[in-house]
């Protein structure tokens, strides 16, 4: 009966209605082709430099997270376009699809994020701040992978795009400019008061509905109801793993499995750092092997107890453990990322695998960065006044 109550409790919680929300916003930009804009507008951007599709690629994915909020979106919907585009160019395809992947993490770090909704739910940390809290990581990691491709790009001679005519480029940065606003109303939105995160889902898959139906007419009645379809079949995924898991934290706080570990743990030391190590550690360590979906909703319960003793910010842990979920999306052998750009471009895995190592390594500077310097977390959100 308690069990029961607890799992009540979480579905009934207005927080996790942004979930559903944010799926639908994210799959209706894909299947109404508004990826497509997000693309060619970062083309034309960064496109002439050296390994100009490459840094299309990691941009592209920063706007789109600032839409969506969800790694497999950005994976799978921007992905087979980015991956055929480096291709066609004559970027090697292993290469295109881990850059690919890795980029995609930027999703759910940079807001919204799923996981950053998931993660104030089972912490009571606010939203607004977990938001406002990802922006730098996710544009500090958006460089550090440029500066990589950069150095790749000149090591093996990757071509620049041919840059656009500035009139045509401007025309049609105004016909994108409808799909361009979607991050812009969301983050003014939560930020101003105006609306909750949980109204800026909604607002988000409603506007993105209007614009895919009613300014770019790419969205027809069968697209929508396969929108429909692909919504109800995430969001029953997220459900069943945040029932159980409910039942799962509820049977570790009756046992005070977490005060037990923190006890342990404050037995052979007093760093809080030395303790986020380990979390970072015990999280790689099960990104490797575990569904980040279930890291979040086991793990966290267990942990938070324990980063509470240690005086650790509720803001900082979240995105401590935010960034190395997305991490596990990439990392093999079992990262979801890598499944997602070897499935829809035909590449083997193992080329994949090959060429993942380099970007993981600059995700675990970035990791080191947000763990050890808080206030490359912390920063935002307190000149905004959310701390």
């Amino acid at each position: 009966l308690v069990a029961q109550k607890t799992i009540e409790a979480i579905f009934t919680n207005t927080t996790i209605i942004a979930v559903p929300l944010f799926i639908f916003a994210a799959n209706v930009m894909n299947a109404g082709k508004i990826t497509e804009y997000v693309f060619g507008v970062c083309k034309g951007l960064v496109g002439r430099f050296p390994g100009g599709l490459a840094h299309v690629n990691v941009l592209a994915s920063l706007v789109f997270s600032g839409m969506t909020g969800s790694a497999v979106a950005d994976a799978s919907g921007l992905g087979k376009m980015e991956i055929d585009a480096m291709r066609a160019e004559g970027y090697d395809d292993g290469f295109s699809c881990a850059i690919t992947a890795a980029s995609a993490t930027i999703g759910p770090i940079f807001p919204p994020s799923i996981p950053a909704v998931i993660y104030a739910m089972l912490t009571g940390a606010s939203v607004g701040a977990l938001f406002m809290a990802g922006m730098m990581p996710g544009v500090i990691l958006a460089i550090c992978l440029c500066i990589y491709i950069a150095f790749i790009s000149k090591k093996r001679k990757y071509p620049k795009s041919v840059p656009p005519q500035l009139g045509a480029y401007l025309r049609y940065c105004f016909k994108a400019i409808w799909a361009l606003l979607t991050p812009v109303i969301l983050l003014v939105g939560i930020y101003t008061g105006v609306m909750t995160p949980t109204e800026a889902g909604a607002l988000a898959g409603a506007y993105a509905l209007l614009i895919a139906v009613l300014v770019y007419h790419i969205l027809n009645w069968e697209g929508l109801k396969q929108v429909i379809f692909d919504t109800v079949k995430g969001t029953g995924s997220v459900s069943i793993m945040v029932g159980a898991a409910s039942a799962i934290s509820f049977i570790f706080a009756k046992e005070q499995i977490g005060v037990r570990l923190g006890n342990w743990i404050t037995s052979f030391t007093d760093s809080k750092y030395v303790f986020l190590i380990m979390v970072n550690i015990i999280i790689l360590v099960l990104g490797m092997f575990v569904d980040t979906s279930v890291i979040q909703l086991v793990m966290i319960p267990i942990l938070w107890p324990v980063a509470q003793q240690f005086d650790v910010n509720i803001i900082h842990f979240g995105l401590i453990i935010i960034f190395n979920m997305m991490l596990g999306l990439s990392t093999p052998p079992f990262g979801m990322c890598l499944f997602i750009t070897s499935g829809i471009s035909g590449t083997p895995l193992k080329n994949v695998i090959k060429e993942i190592w380099g970007p993981i390594v600059v995700m675990l500077i970035v990791l080191l960065i947000i763990t050890f310097i808080p206030q490359s977390v912390l920063f935002l959100p307190k000149m905004f006044g959310l701390m």
